[in-house]
């Protein structure tokens, strides 16, 4: 018997890069998977490869109106939410003279403002059970990274609503915990290689030097640890941020 039998996972972002993986990683742990994507074309491909009963939903998980529908749709299609996975992100990176109030808008709306609305709706069904899990995705630049203002904000602001939202909701059975991740090689971190000027291969080279464990991640690196607190054997790790980034020098 696998550890996730029965339970049904919500992965946002999840049609590629680390919510692809987080979303196959959970499936083969046992659990049914609804794939939320701003793209459903993208998600439903992914939906696709995992297979079973597995769903495909688009929602901007910014958009309170589409966070309650997704979620409802999940919950009349698969009859309940037991993980959550706030996954979706976004990049608008600039230096602070040259970032605008829409880009730090943007993507403090998608992080921290979409993982609220998940997170509420989500919660409701686990509530009801009394049991439930929720994985923030934050990240090593919540410790500050240049030309990140705006999203090193937001994944710090993740860590917070970890803690509190880990308080509020251990009293019916759901724990609340993030991750942060540090250099993944994705789709997102191929973006900021082409937005800075540098192949991409030459800068997970560079970044090498600063992981002692001597590579890059990669997506799977990080659905291992989602796994983990998803799963049974996390009974009794709650409020926590676990980083996940090969001992990085920072």
């Amino acid at each position: 018997m696998a550890a996730l039998d029965g339970r049904v996972a919500l992965v946002t972002g999840g049609a590629r890069g680390i919510g692809a993986a987080t979303a196959r990683r959970l499936a083969a742990d046992g659990a049914t998977i609804a794939v939320l994507d701003l793209s459903q074309e993208q998600a439903a491909v992914t939906a696709a490869e995992i297979g079973g009963k597995s769903i495909a939903v688009a929602a901007d998980v910014s958009n309170e109106d589409q966070v309650e529908a997704a979620v409802g749709k999940v919950v009349a299609e698969l009859g309940q939410i037991d993980i959550l996975v706030n996954n979706a992100g976004v990049l608008r990176d600039n230096l602070l003279y040259k970032m605008s109030a829409s880009d730090w808008d943007t993507v403090l709306n998608v992080h921290v403002r979409g993982a609220f609305l998940c997170s509420r709706a989500a919660s409701r069904s686990m509530v009801e059970r009394k049991t439930g899990a929720i994985i923030n995705l934050s990240s090593t630049s919540a410790l500050g990274n240049r030309g990140q203002a705006n999203y090193s904000t937001a994944k710090a602001g993740l860590q917070g609503l970890t803690r509190t939202l880990a308080i509020e909701l251990g009293r019916y059975g759901i724990r609340v915990n993030a991750v942060a991740p540090g250099f993944i090689a994705t789709d997102m971190t191929a973006a900021t290689a082409a937005r800075v000027g540098v192949d991409f291969e030459q800068f997970q080279a560079a970044s090498v030097a600063a992981i002692p464990i001597g590579r890059v991640g990669q997506p799977e690196d990080i659905a291992n640890v989602i796994s983990f607190l998803a799963g049974p054997d996390s009974a009794f790790v709650t409020g926590q941020t676990l980083y996940v980034d090969g001992g990085m020098k920072l």
